[in-house]
């Protein structure tokens, strides 16, 4: 995966979507199976994070046969693994990375109420906390941060 900086790249969508995806995905060596497909652009549907779970009954319902969790969550760490996705560890969800292959640090504003995850890019704050885990001698690849509590309509 590549750095970016906030807000430097396109946002992408359906075909265009799925098509990047898939490139970033055999890029890595990995194989781009119709089931890594159904599950991406299931999980790319939804602007707000879904559980494997949601996945696997959705696709379960698409497909007129059960589709097992756990062979959900493994595609979904691939995705995660190649920055096709995002996980939001409070709630165990995933959320599409609308430019795949490009990591950056993320925040997470996640509503207790709707579910709802505003993605907010602030560079501010991303040094500071990046200065602060260098303080500490820690590294790290990806940082995820999340705040938990209700958006707007929520409130």
């Amino acid at each position: 995966m590549s750095e970016c900086e906030p807000h430097a790249l396109k946002e992408l969508s359906g075909d265009e979507l799925v098509a990047a995806a898939r490139s970033v995905l055999i890029r890595s060596g990995e194989q781009w199976t119709t089931m890594r497909e159904a599950v991406f652009v299931e999980l790319a549907r939804f602007e707000r994070p879904i559980s494997a779970y949601d996945v696997a009954d959705r696709l379960s319902e698409i497909r007129g046969k059960r589709v097992a969790p756990n062979s959900i969550y493994r595609i979904l760490d691939v995705f995660v693994a190649n920055g096709l996705a995002v996980r939001i560890e409070s709630s165990n969800a995933y959320i599409v990375n609308s430019h795949p292959g490009h990591s950056h640090d993320c925040i997470f504003l996640v509503c207790e109420e709707c579910g709802d995850a505003a993605h907010v890019d602030d560079p501010d704050v991303s040094r500071s906390v990046r200065a602060l885990v260098g303080r500490r001698q820690f590294h790290t690849d990806h940082l995820v941060l999340e705040m938990r509590g209700l958006c707007r309509q929520c409130a």
